[in-house]
């Protein structure tokens, strides 16, 4: 079994850091030497070929993965992203591309304000940080690599598997790490799964076949339901209203496109894609008075509920509900529904919650709780030399609740979606531990909910992105990638091992927007515990009405161990007054004050405190009293002494025999 540090740590020999950063710096000379080189055509045979041998290797685990560099600890490898060269996505709707052709293509070039289409003609290469294929142009003439890295999938199912025919807007033409030519998607929205309606709806010539064509795609939706290929479903769905609402059956026959409204609200509930179950809830309402319009429209309302309790929009579900209510009153759904919502509604304005309760319905199999989010003591504005911060809107007293808020998105460590990387940013020179699952996972949440693209975006992050607020186009939602991996990098916290045991390479983390704008400071007033998904923070000494409120980010003891952390995980030092002080210190003070801190630490690991000998008390408080010697008693007048507090923990609860 593995020793906790070892879990814990993730070791990177020399020869595999350099190898990352020869690696990377490589491919960005080759780049650089070749940017507007005309494309070289393929081969399309060895191509094929190619990618077929490829994929089954992959397929088998008989071929090394390119992305997994080799480490010391739990596992041989972890898959290498490299980080700090962003480029913006498209944010243009396709019927504003220019076509372009494969033989077009310019090496490490983006080509802004065109558009390829592509068909897929190989299997397709599943690794852990990208998939590849081979592709060609629409007259089947050009073979080319198509690569998606990182985000390379939707709804658990590989994007380039999904489909044969895509769009891809502004293609992005470049090599590989191992300088091989290719086209790389970073941007999900960068790629569009070719659909008769991207290219103009589909036209009928009279009401009759209209209806027919509709209902086969309704037919077909239901099909795939039925299977539980959501996506498929989804789909078909959407092919049977591009046809419904065309004005010579959306007049003849209203009544198809309410019906495939409504249960494509089903799929997207399923899917999670809650900003559109509302939409095509409100789109399925008749209005009617008999009792099966009733029923279909109290079920439409149902689902417009579920996706707003979903998110949190609890006002916004409370009136769905109701209208739910009106008119099946006799539905116990809605009841125990409109039960939960004035639970969820009591948590969001008055921060009253039955912690117990919360706490025992959490599972393994139930992580996230069902609780709202408690902001009303905060509010956000700007924090000099720190852009941003929070502060408090009244007084709050030590162990109140300052806020509570449920995570907008965490993933666990015994999740699937968990995937520790190695990433090098280039724009610093260092390689850092990333729990680039948890970023998959934001921008997955944002790809299916439009509404919820600003919020995250106004957070911090090191890449600001073009300034372009554009978070749709016809197409769908577009996320930058690149700022959702710094924005998380920056914010995100991990909660703590809640189910299981956990190490670097399976740590939970999550990302909580409001309490995103909490600084760091070593004394801070406020300290954070976690239930499941929900952070909670409460006041560690009285805290004014305006004052700004600190949390710590890091706890470590070392100044210089805790110093690091900061610059390297968040990006600044700490100037804090007990920073300063320790500072002031030396190094040579602070190295004999650690080293005191483990004798210490190691007595209270071995040494139990119940019945101890009064000998074994005095030790204990030598050992305390050499440690706060270390401390200046000018300097620390005010500051607390946190090095000593194991041993004097120990030594509050010990008591001598008799």
């Amino acid at each position: 079994m593995a020793s906790q540090n070892e879990r814990n740590t993730i070791f990177l020999t020399e020869q595999e850091a350099e190898r990352i950063r020869h690696t990377v710096k490589e491919r960005s000379k080759n780049c650089l030497e070749k940017v507007g080189h005309a494309r070289e055509p393929r081969d399309q045979l060895a191509a094929h070929q190619q990618a077929t041998g490829a994929a089954l290797m992959a397929d088998m685990g008989g071929a090394p993965d390119p992305d997994m560099t080799h480490t010391k600890g739990r596992g041989d490898t972890i898959p290498v992203v490299a980080v700090g060269q962003p480029y913006p996505p498209c944010t243009v709707s396709l019927e504003d591309l220019q076509p372009m052709k494969m033989a077009d293509l310019l090496m490490d070039t983006h080509h802004r304000g065109r558009k390829l289409t592509i068909k897929r003609s190989s299997p397709v290469v599943t690794l852990v940080a990208r998939s590849w294929t081979m592709v060609q142009d629409e007259e089947l003439k050009e073979t080319e690599r198509l690569e998606m890295c990182l985000h390379k999938s939707r709804h658990d199912e590989d994007v380039l598997e999904s489909a044969k025919h895509f769009i891809i807007k502004e293609p992005y033409f470049t090599l590989t790490d191992q300088g091989e030519a290719t086209i790389r998607i970073d941007h999900p929205s960068d790629l569009v799964v070719y659909q008769e309606e991207a290219h103009g709806k589909t036209q009928v010539e009279d009401s009759a076949a209209a209806e027919k064509l509709a209902t086969k795609y309704k037919t077909q939706g239901n099909a795939a339901l039925k299977k539980q290929d959501l996506p498929l479903a989804h789909a078909k769905y959407t092919e049977g209203l591009n046809v419904a609402k065309q004005p010579l059956l959306s007049d003849s026959n209203p009544d198809l496109a309410r019906d495939i409204s409504r249960n494509r609200a089903y799929v997207n509930l399923l899917l999670n894609q809650l900003d559109e179950v509302k939409t095509d809830a409100r789109a399925s309402l008749t209005g009617k008075d008999d009792q099966r319009s009733k029923d279909l429209d109290s079920k439409a309302f149902y689902r417009a509920g579920s996706a707003a309790y979903s998110q949190g929009r609890y006002q916004e579900a409370k009136r769905f509900f109701e209208e739910q209510q009106k008119l099946t009153p006799d539905d116990k759904d809605a009841k125990v529904q409109l039960k939960k919502i004035a639970s969820r509604l009591r948590e969001q304005d008055s921060g009253t919650y039955d912690f117990m309760k919360i706490s025992t319905g959490l599972s393994k199999g139930r992580p996230r709780v069902d609780a709202a989010t408690f902001i009303k003591n905060t509010e956000i504005k700007d924090s000099a030399g720190r852009g941003r911060g929070l502060y408090a809107t009244r007084s709050i007293a030590p162990g109140e609740i300052v806020m509570c808020e449920k995570a907008f998105c965490v993933v666990w460590g015994h999740e699937s979606e968990a995937l520790t990387a190695m990433t090098y940013d280039v724009r610093d020179d260092k390689i850092r531990v990333s729990p680039v699952g948890l970023g998959k996972s934001i921008v997955q949440k944002l790809l299916s909910n439009p509404s919820q693209i600003e919020s995250v975006m106004d957070l911090y992050g090191d890449y600001e992105g073009d300034g372009k607020a554009v978070s749709e186009t016809e197409e769908g939602a577009v996320v930058d990638v690149f700022r959702v991996h710094d924005i998380m990098s920056r914010n995100a916290f991990g909660p703590g091992s809640q189910h299981g045991e956990e190490g670097a390479r399976n740590a939970s983390t999550g990302l909580w927007i409001h309490a995103a704008y909490i600084n760091h400071s070593c004394i801070a007033n406020a300290e954070k515990e976690y239930i499941g998904d929900l952070m909670i923070l409460r006041a560690a000494r009285p805290i004014q009405a305006g004052e700004e409120i600190f949390h710590s980010y890091d706890e470590s003891q070392d100044y210089d161990a805790r110093k690091a952390a900061l610059m390297t995980t968040w990006g600044f030092e700490c100037s804090c007054a007990f920073c300063a002080a320790e500072k002031a210190d030396g190094r040579a003070v602070r190295d004999k004050r650690m080293e005191l801190v483990g004798e210490a630490d190691a007595f209270v690991e071995k040494t139990p405190w119940a019945g101890a000998k009064r000998l074994t008390i005095r030790k204990a408080q030598r050992l305390a009293q050499s440690i706060d010697e270390t401390y200046d008693g000018e300097r620390y007048k005010d500051l607390p002494r946190t090095a000593g507090g194991r041993i004097q923990e120990w030594l509050a609860k010990a008591s001598p025999r008799k």
